[in-house]
């Protein structure tokens, strides 16, 4: 379904003031910008024809969505602001290693299709926490949908915050918090307003048309880059697979790497953490994150249900590729002089987390840095229906009981402003957030879910494969792979191991104490943060013993 930490800075100087040829955001590109709002408004209303009476048809479109539909608003919700920012930042500093990742995805879906679906639909859930709530009782059941509001709200709040970004330099030309707090109030109210509209079916056929609207943005981005660039397909690609050599790195591998080979723990893309690390992310994101789920359970059967998911992340794979693309183009125009000759840019960023906005803001004629914009706002306006629906199915509706479904769905709409103004509140906060953050776009949103998934894994997983776990179990085991995942960050390990290693000289360093590897310098890549909170989290899960079934 994935920090910001290079952002503020690097698009501040890559706003219109900075030097180097700027064009300001005319009239052609508001334009296209208010025609999206006015097109994402007026969907809205039309797909909201149909009343939503019922908590089900609010929350789940009674199961009549088509798999096309819901297919094509898993790919939204799985893309992102971080995708639109953060997968070319990873092609222009690196390679396509990233893309691989989707191997993880394909192995998980498959498990998610065949176990977790069927598993939901048999119990005819509203919030898939609902099962856990079956198997071990309610208790488990208010906890695991807590861990999943908790994870969500840092996760959305920040793709919020990194959409409400260039909003601020296109209106203020400025990163300055006050605005961007100003872009980030504009982006939530357009995502409350249409959410409360029509429910969830009104959010899955918004996100087509938004979906529609991001590909073009980047397909515009790569048209207009291969016209700039004066070279060959041919010539791009033989630049690509032989980058230049520097003091620093003097046999560089090719950009268009798509496997790393490497067992170094500490790169995220690695082969082993692509089929281990990712494929856990992705249980998490198609299993236990309700964000997404609750999409799949709009269809009218568990198999069609699966066929969704199946759908979703194989066309995800073009789309990503496309971004990787972009970057990789981006490289070649910004850090190639070689290839550009004198058609080089005046000004190129000075990190990759800059090059795709610098490239919109100052290359894109008038009216497509609009449609690009808007592109980026379209990956950022996620569902607050889920969040809703958890808050209203998990906790509201046990505590309120015997009102009619007016009433819930009267709650659910008021659910829908609250997390609406909450993801607003966490958005601004990761102005500061972001600053502490060394991580790229896409590796913080991809590592800010897993406090949240090593305990929810472990839980579906003990509640569906096992006979095993109790209402204690659970708890702890959500609360246990959210330590385990805090203890591998950087911020918390370091200062961890330097107080460990002062009460016990012995463990300063590893037995190849020549290369100086010190256990208070060891970092893991955040799959491997999951793959050990969720071992962890599996063991204490399994120690519950099974309650006696209630009538």
């Amino acid at each position: 379904m994935d920090a910001l930490s290079i952002l503020i800075p690097s698009i501040a100087q890559a706003s219109p003031a900075a030097p180097g040829p700027a064009r300001a955001f005319g009239p052609l590109d508001w334009a296209a910008l208010g025609l999206y709002f006015l097109i994402l408004i007026a969907a809205s209303a039309w797909y909201s024809r149909r009343k939503s009476t019922t908590t089900a048809d609010y929350f789940l479109a009674a199961r009549s969505m088509p798999v096309w539909a819901v297919a094509v608003s898993i790919l939204a919700t799985a893309l992102s602001a971080a995708t639109f920012l953060g997968v070319p930042e990873q092609a222009y500093m690196g390679d396509l290693t990233y893309l691989s990742t989707n191997l993880g995805g394909l192995l998980a879906i498959i498990v998610v299709a065949l176990c977790f679906i069927p598993a939901f639909y048999k119990q005819g859930v509203t919030s898939i926490y609902e099962l856990l709530g079956t198997r071990f009782g309610l208790p488990a059941q208010r906890a695991a949908s807590l861990t999943f509001m908790l994870g969500r709200t840092l996760a959305t709040g920040a793709r919020l915050y990194m959409a409400a970004i260039p909003m601020a330099l296109i209106i203020f030309g400025d990163d300055d918090p006050a605005h961007i707090t100003i872009g980030v109030a504009v982006l939530s109210l357009v995502g409350i307003i249409y959410t409360l509209i029509g429910g969830i079916r009104t959010v899955i056929w918004t996100d087509v048309i938004q979906t529609a609207i991001f590909l073009l943005a980047i397909t515009g981005v790569i048209a207009m880059l291969l016209w700039r660039i004066p070279a060959s397909p041919d010539q791009i690609v033989h630049a690509l697979s032989h980058p230049p050599a520097t003091d620093a790195n003097p046999d560089p591998p090719s950009k268009l790497r798509l496997f790393n080979l490497s067992g170094d723990p500490a790169q995220a893309f690695s082969l082993p953490a692509v089929l281990i690390g990712f494929t856990l992310i992705g249980l998490g994101s198609y299993g236990t994150d309700h964000e997404i789920t609750q999409k799949m359970l709009t269809c009218k059967s568990a198999l069609k249900g699966s066929w969704s998911a199946f759908l979703g992340i194989l066309v995800g794979v073009p789309a990503v590729a496309l971004f990787l693309i972009t970057g990789l183009l981006l490289n070649i125009y910004y850090t190639r002089p070689d290839v550009m000759g004198a058609a080089a840019p005046a000004y190129a960023p000075e990190a990759g987390s800059r090059s795709l906005l610098t490239f919109i803001l100052r290359e894109m004629p008038p009216g497509m840095s609009g449609v690009m914009i808007a592109g980026l706002f379209a990956a950022a306006l996620s569902s607050l229906n889920a969040m809703s629906s958890t808050l209203i199915a998990d906790f509201y509706r046990p505590l309120v009981k015997s009102r009619s479904e007016r009433h819930y769905l009267a709650a659910g709409r008021a659910a829908v402003v609250l997390w609406g103004i909450i993801l607003g509140a966490v958005a601004c906060l990761c102005i500061t957030w972001h600053q502490a953050s060394k991580q790229t776009l896409i590796d913080f949103a991809l590592s800010v879910m897993t406090f949240a998934y090593a305990g929810l894994i472990a839980a579906f997983l003990t509640a569906i494969f096992t006979k095993r776990g109790s209402n204690t179990s659970v708890i702890a085991a959500l609360i246990t792979g959210f330590l385990v995942v805090l203890m591998f960050q950087p911020w918390s390990w370091g200062p961890f191991w330097g107080w460990f290693t002062e009460l016990n000289p012995a463990w300063t360093a590893t037995p190849d104490i020549a290369d100086g590897f010190r256990l208070g310098e060891l970092r893991l890549a955040y799959p491997w943060h999951l793959t050990i909170g969720v071992i962890v989290a599996l063991g204490v899960c399994v120690l519950g013993k099974r309650r006696t079934p209630q009538p």
